[in-house]
């Protein structure tokens, strides 16, 4: 986990924790599918001022969750992109968890942007048939009122993503307050998530927004999930589509002992 040099961050929240899970798709600004071999796969020159865009519209949350953000390579200029919208936005904390590499071209990453400390940030690879996927798990203070957030980048299949929800669900098993967001590419309701649910004390969300593609969105494929010791109090999408998904947002009460582990962290 690392923090900016000189950064001065502003006081996190305690009461309430300001969620938002997003995948930058590289820093894309995808409004078509073509947009895909065009802007995705390529340095573009749009790709800066997005990136830009996407980072001042956090600057009101606590912890970001990035999916497909580059890691530093051809794509996007050499340009570690988590590190960037971290520091652009001005948090303290950012970490990454480089995964599926394609030569010099390309490397997708999940990434962390915090405005509280971690505990522990481990980076854990998730099964599947083609490695690369994986799950960036941080810890936020300790004990039994301690944070335990995944972000992960499921896959397309829902065999692999049954495996790999199986996965994260023996890593948040134990975890006294949990939350998992990211692209999870599948429904709140589908198979995979309900045995999710079963094995861990995450809950369904009631109304999850659609988030794809994010011209129409039509698919709520992005979520943000907490354990049922924490309440949602809305769950919404920015309104600016700095990629093929939407970013999905949540406000989440923190109970008593947890806000005050949190300050202790902050």
């Amino acid at each position: 986990m690392s923090a900016p040099p000189g950064s001065d961050p502003s006081s996190p929240a305690t009461e309430r924790l300001r969620l938002l899970s997003c995948n930058i798709v590289a820093g894309a600004s995808v409004g078509r599918y073509s947009d895909y071999v065009t802007r995705s796969w390529l340095p573009h020159p749009g790709k800066r001022a997005n990136l830009e865009a996407l980072a001042r519209s956090i600057e009101d949350f606590d912890v970001v969750g990035l999916q497909e953000a580059d890691a530093g390579t051809l794509r996007s200029g050499f340009v570690n992109q988590t590190q960037y919208i971290a520091e652009t936005a001005g948090f303290p904390y950012w970490s990454h968890q480089p995964n599926r590499r394609v030569s010099r071209l390309a490397q997708s990453a999940n990434g962390l942007i915090s405005r509280i400390e971690p505990s522990e940030v481990i980076d854990h690879p998730l099964p599947g048939r083609i490695p690369g996927r994986g799950a960036l798990l941080a810890r936020f203070g300790s004990g039994a009122q301690g944070l335990t957030v995944v972000i992960s980048h499921l896959s397309l299949g829902p065999e692999a993503r049954m495996r790999q929800l199986g996965f994260i669900a023996e890593l948040l098993a134990d975890a006294p307050h949990a939350v998992l967001m990211g692209d999870l590419n599948c429904a709140a309701d589908s198979a995979e998530l309900r045995e999710l649910y079963r094995k861990t004390s995450l809950a369904p969300p009631l109304a999850p927004p659609p988030t794809f593609p994010s011209w129409r969105p039509r698919r709520a494929i992005d979520h943000i999930l907490v354990s049922e010791n924490l309440q949602i109090d809305s769950l919404w999408t920015l309104p600016q589509a700095f990629s093929d998904h939407l970013p999905v947002a949540a406000s989440v009460t923190l109970p008593s002992g947890l806000q005050q582990e949190l300050r202790r962290a902050a």
